[in-house]
């Protein structure tokens, strides 16, 4: 399988005021298949910026994205998105939600429902197929446009901030869900977040952003997201020892940073 590449990519947008802003310098980040990927910074860093020169929905500066050998030069059904608002459309109900996009590629109505059926039972909505959107909670909204983005059979799963507005009980069960999901499916993840502990908890490799301009600034090589998806216990592992030696230390050099 192909690996999602961003090298050496710089952004620069329009400012007000005539000049330019420098969003990302000079980053490089690398999405193997089947490993967990997770940028962490502040507010402003960057990082979904980055996110959006993964999915094809902003081009370079200069440098360079590529999905194998090839350029990444839009969206592309190889890379599934999923939003930090869920972004479902109230008019349709859950299951006519998840099977939003193969309707958009054409695929029969039965084939696509019993896709999106599918889809539903592995993030646990089974029974909220035939719900309104607006009948299920926040945590039932992110994990029904988790199953949007699973449906269409990914390559790669982009996800901005999916936990951040969910409440600290509801984001630890996404977090352990996420990470049934990811080993249950080998996908490549690019997830981005400013929760140190989630961070630590979730990467398998973990990249650290400065302000902005965004850079990576530092990479750690993490086991603690495979030891939670076989045990199926995230607070196991974040209580170990070992985990809050590396959150502080992953702590320490978030805040170096800000200090730049």
């Amino acid at each position: 399988m192909a690996i999602l590449s961003v090298e050496n990519a710089t952004v620069l947008f329009d400012a007000p005021d005539g000049g330019t802003v420098s969003a990302l310098d000079r980053v490089s980040v690398r999405v193997e298949p089947g490993s967990f990927v997770v940028a962490l910074g502040s507010s402003g860093c960057g990082k979904t910026t980055l996110l959006n020169l993964m999915a094809g929905f902003l081009a370079p500066t200069s440098g360079r994205v590529t999905h194998g050998d090839h350029p990444v030069l839009g969206p592309g059904a190889e890379r599934g998105v999923v939003f930090q608002n869920d972004a479902l459309l109230p008019w349709l109900n859950v299951i006519d939600n998840v099977a939003f996009g193969l309707r958009l590629r054409g695929m029969p109505r039965k084939e696509r429902r019993e896709r999106a059926r599918a889809m539903l039972d592995l993030v646990g909505l089974a029974g909220f197929a035939d719900h309104q959107v607006w009948q299920i909670s926040g945590g039932m909204r992110q994990r029904v446009g988790l199953a949007r983005a699973l449906a269409a059979d990914p390559e790669f799963l982009l996800m901005d901030e999916p936990l951040g507005a969910l409440d600290a009980m509801t984001r630890e069960q996404m977090q352990e869900l996420l990470l049934d999901l990811w080993a249950r499916t080998g996908k490549g993840i690019f997830l981005i977040t400013h929760g140190i502990e989630e961070a630590v908890l979730l990467a398998t490799r973990l990249v650290i952003m400065s302000p902005r301009p965004g850079r990576v600034t530092a990479e750690l090589d993490l086991e603690f997201g495979r030891e939670a998806a076989a045990e199926t216990s995230a607070r196991r592992v974040k209580s170990d020892a070992a985990f809050v030696s590396a959150r502080e230390q992953v702590r320490d050099l978030v805040f170096a940073n800000a200090q730049v």
